[in-house]
C-alpha cells in the first residue's frame, strides 16, 4: 500500500510525525508531500528537524500568495505528483490549504482521502480554515475524529457511520513522544534554557490569526490586556512572522513586560510552555496541547471549532475585548477553571488509524 502524507504548515508536521512512525510497524509505503505552503526555515524545516522526520519525498514550492493562488499552486504541482506515483491513499491532516488542495486532485483522480482531524467545526465561515475542514470533509472516504463532537457533526452531515473513525488525536501522540524526549535530555537552544531559569513563572502566548492581528484595534486591545497581564506575570511570546509584520505596519509596540522571540522550532516551544503559568494563543493545536498537558489555557478567539478543550479541559474561549481576555487570566489565576485529558487522548491515534486502514 503506498500513501501519501500531506504537509504544508507547521500543525501538519506534528500530526504527520507520529503517522509516519508508526507505519514502520506495517507493510505500508510513505512518501511525505511538503506542499511549502511554510517556506521559510523557522516555519517548516526546523520542524522536520525536531520531528525526526526524513527530508520529504516531495517538496511542492507553493510559497505564499492568497488563497486561491497558494492552492492552485499547490494543486498544479500535486497533479503532477499523483500522475507520476499514482499512490493508493492520500492522507491529509488538519485544516490549511494544502488540505483542501489535495483532497481535491486526489479525488478527481479516484485516489482515496483520508481525512486525519476531520469532523470539527467552528461554524464560522469568515475563518478560511472552516470552509477548508468543510469541503475536505465533503470529499473524503475516511474520518479520522479527535473528538465526541467530529463525530456529531459529520453524522449531521450525512456522512456514514462507518466510514467515521473516533481515534483520538494525532497531535497528542506527538506531543507526549517529544515530552520524554525532552525527559532523556533532547537539546534545547541554551538561551530559551535560560528564559526558564531566569524568570521561573510566567506565561506563554502565540498570536498569528489575520482576525487578530491585520485589524489595528483588535491588536490595540490585546496588547492592551497583554500590558496589564504581564505586570504580574512576564510573558514569553515567540512572534509569527505575520505578527510581527503588522505590529511594525499598524506602528504598534509590544508591551514592556513581553519578551519577544524570533519563531521556536517545536521542541524549543514544548519547552517552554509546558511549564508555564498560563498560555495565551489563538492557535488550535494549543488549545489541546495544553488540554493534555494540564496547562491553563485562555484562546484570543471567538470561537473554537475543539469545544472539547473548554467543556473538558483546561481552555477557556475569551473574545478579543480587554475584559473579556482580563477576565479569562483571573479565572485561572485563582484557578476556577480544571480540566481533564479527554477520551482516547492517549498517545496510540496513529497506531488506531493503520489497524483501521490495514484491516
Amino acid at each position: 500500500m503506498k500513501v501519501f502524507l500531506i504537509a504544508g504548515a507547521r500543525p501538519n508536521f506534528m500530526k504527520i510525525a507520529p503517522i509516519y512512525r508508526a507505519s514502520s510497524l506495517h507493510s505500508v509505503q510513505c512518501k511525505i508531500v511538503h506542499t511549502g505552503q511554510h517556506y521559510d526555515y523557522e516555519m517548516s524545516q526546523a520542524f522536520f528537524d525536531d520531528l525526526e522526520l526524513p527530508e520529504p519525498d516531495y517538496f511542492l514550492d507553493a510559497g505564499s500568495g492568497s488563497h486561491a493562488v497558494q492552492t492552485a499552486r499547490i494543486m498544479t504541482a500535486f497533479e503532477d505528483v499523483c500522475e507520476n506515483e499514482r499512490p493508493d491513499l492520500v492522507m491529509v491532516v488538519g485544516d490549511v490549504n494544502s488540505t483542501l488542495a489535495c483532497s481535491i486532485v486526489a479525488k478527481k483522480m479516484w485516489i482515496d482521502v483520508a481525512h486525519v482531524e476531520a469532523g470539527l467545526r467552528s461554524y464560522d465561515l469568515k475563518m478560511p480554515e472552516e470552509i477548508n475542514r468543510m469541503v475536505t470533509d465533503s470529499i473524503s472516504d475516511y474520518f479520522f475524529v479527535t473528538e465526541q463532537s467530529g463525530v456529531d457533526n459529520l453524522l449531521k452531515e450525512g456522512k456514514p457511520e462507518e466510514r467515521i473513525h473516533f481515534v483520538g488525536h494525532v497531535m497528542i501522540d506527538n506531543l507526549f513522544y517529544q515530552v520524554k524526549q525532552l525527559e532523556r535530555g533532547a537539546d534545547v537552544q541554551p538561551a530559551v534554557r535560560g528564559l526558564k531559569e531566569r524568570f521561573g513563572r510566567y506565561g506563554f502566548m502565540t498570536l498569528h490569526r489575520p482576525s487578530n492581528v491585520d485589524s489595528r484595534e483588535t491588536l490595540e486591545t490585546i496588547f492592551k490586556a497583554l500590558e496589564e497581564i504581564s505586570k504580574d506575570l512576564p510573558l514569553i511570546f515567540p512572534v509569527h512572522p505575520r505578527t510581527k509584520k503588522m505590529i511594525e505596519q499598524h506602528g504598534l509596540d509590544l508591551p514592556r513586560d513581553v519578551v519577544a522571540l524570533e519563531p521556536l522550532g517545536f521542541r524549543d516551544a514544548l519547552y517552554l510552555w509546558k511549564d508555564a503559568r498560563i498560555v495565551l494563543t489563538d492557535s488550535g493545536g494549543l488549545q489541546e496541547e495544553t488540554t493534555a498537558l494540564g496547562v491553563p489555557c485562555v484562546t484570543i478567539r471567538e470561537n473554537t471549532e475543539r469545544p472539547i478543550t473548554v467543556d473538558v479541559g483546561t481552555n477557556i474561549l475569551a473574545g478579543t475585548t480587554y475584559e473579556g481576555i482580563m477576565s479569562a487570566y483571573e479565572r485561572h489565576v485563582h484557578e476556577e477553571k480544571k480540566g481533564q485529558i479527554p477520551e482516547k487522548w492517549d498517545g496510540r491515534a496513529a497506531q488506531r488509524i493503520w489497524d483501521i486502514l490495514l484491516a
